[in-house]
């Protein structure tokens, strides 16, 4: 048995969980610049040190409403490295993300869904008279969003083909 911590965050009224492997800082709500023409559950563009960090609104991804500005909402910064792609920055909009969870990967489950409009959402598990669902980081963008966000990134794939 292997612990792993998790942070958890809401999205609704449903609990789900960033294994914190894929966490690399948790910031407090931060102005982004937007960027017009792209999907409306891309934020915009956050500026971390000398990165430029494209951040996206997961409440308005799943739900199609924005997130709420409160105190518990959070700008998580998250290592996404989709298969095959150098690892990059990809900024997070998180509601209630303060908690965390230690606890056995091998606890969530297969929900024995299929859903190709989110693959971001993996297995569940039960906590606290609840399900919790992982949100799989690398799964959030589908490709048009991917090469929109990460251009050189998509470049340099298609060379390498």
């Amino acid at each position: 048995m292997t612990q792993k911590l998790f942070l958890l965050f809401s999205i609704g009224r449903d609990r789900y969980a960033l294994q914190a492997s894929d966490v690399a800082v948790v910031l407090s709500l931060a102005q982004c610049k937007a960027l017009p023409g792209t999907p409306p559950w891309v934020r915009g563009l956050f500026s971390y040190g000398a990165a430029h960090v494209p951040v996206i609104d997961l409440p308005m991804l799943a739900l199609g409403r924005p997130a709420a500005i409160r105190v518990s909402t959070r700008l998580v910064l998250a290592h996404y490295a989709p298969a095959g792609r150098a690892p990059q920055l990809l900024g997070l909009l998180l509601e209630q993300a303060t908690d965390t969870l230690r606890c056995d990967p091998d606890d969530f489950l297969d929900s024995g869904i299929s859903n190709e409009d989110a693959r971001y959402l993996g297995p569940v598990m039960r906590h606290q008279d609840s399900l919790l669902q992982w949100v799989k980081v690398d799964e959030l963008l589908d490709e048009p969003t991917r090469a929109l966000l990460y251009p050189d990134a998509a470049q340099a794939q298609e060379e390498g083909a």
